[in-house]
């Protein structure tokens, strides 16, 4: 599996992160093998958040892994906090006591990455800062990192906070481009030109702050996957013909699309089939010309300007 640096951090991370939010639909020997494909592709880097599964997905990854101090210093471990149950909280005492909570699950001293959960209307930047300290002093969390946030809410951020932000979780796939339409639509009357947030994708590369593109398949706000899909049959041919010449699946031609990307993302599949997963894996060892990468962006249903 290639590797790439994870923002500015000393972490070298595998170009696909195994995000684990629906590993508590599965039983024990299907996680167990499930985590076990994961590592033998070199996907060592697992995404958690502890509202999956209302914490059981940690607790069921733990276990499935079979958590100890040896394969702990195999593993690379992410989790995200600050989702409450009609809510957002990025208080102080609620970041801490999700941390806790976090490690106590997936058995570990500490967190190699921790994300907070979608932006918060209420954050109190100094609060953020006073638990990040005191994560990071404690050794519990390594580093440190957002989701779904925009260049300013990151700025006021870091105007508090000492430790750099090293990843932003951003929903982004194929048919969901908006964050790369509209810098090719600068300047023009028409929808893919709206700056929808803030230049994210040149805000995270300018500040080395590596982008983990969620739900890869998806399109629209988890309305189904774009694969095989009967809504997207133009798309589908081209990803079918270029997989083909390629010899791989469909699956792996539409994570190579992403990772074809100069900004160097770190996507996030979520898929608890170990043969996609492995398709996915595979899409590491592709680069899509420039041709076919447009062919793939046109066939979306996206106009060049």
């Amino acid at each position: 599996m290639r590797t790439i640096k994870l923002g500015v951090s000393t972490l070298e991370v595998p170009v696909v992160a195994v995000g684990c939010m629906r590993i508590h639909t599965l039983d024990k020997p299907a996680a167990e093998r499930f985590v076990r494909t994961a590592l033998e592709q070199g996907a060592n880097f697992f995404d958690h958040a502890d509202i999956y599964g209302g914490g059981s997905c940690e607790e069921i990854f733990a276990e499935a892994i079979h958590m100890n101090d040896d394969v702990r210093e195999q593993v690379i471990l992410q989790s995200k906090c600050g989702i409450r149950k009609g809510m957002f909280d990025f208080s102080k005492e609620h970041i801490l006591t999700s941390v806790d909570g976090i490690l106590k699950r997936l058995k570990t001293d500490y967190l190699d990455v921790l994300l907070l959960h979608r932006p918060d209307a209420l954050v109190e930047p100094e609060e953020v800062a006073e638990a990040f300290d005191l994560l990071e002093s404690t050794g519990k969390v390594r580093y440190f990192g957002v989701s779904n946030q925009n260049p300013m809410q990151i700025q006021l951020l870091k105007k508090f906070v000492k430790q750099p932000i090293v990843a932003n979780q951003l929903q982004l796939s194929i048919t969901n481009a908006t964050m790369i339409s509209n810098g090719m639509n600068v300047n023009m009357e028409n929808d893919a030109a709206i700056n929808r947030d803030g230049s994210v994708l040149d805000f995270c590369r300018l500040h080395d702050i590596t982008i983990q593109p969620w739900s890869p398949f998806q399109y629209g706000f988890f309305e189904g996957v774009f694969l095989g899909n009967d809504k997207f049959p133009e798309l589908n041919r081209k990803i079918n013909e270029i997989a083909a010449k390629y010899e791989v699946s469909n699956t792996t031609i539409a994570i190579a699309w992403l990772l074809r990307h100069p900004a160097n993302m770190q996507p996030v599949i979520g898929t608890m089939n170990t043969e996609r997963l492995k398709d996915c894996c595979k899409a590491s060892e592709i680069r899509l010309t420039r041709e076919e990468w447009y062919e793939i962006y046109r066939a979306a249903g996206n106009v060049l300007p």
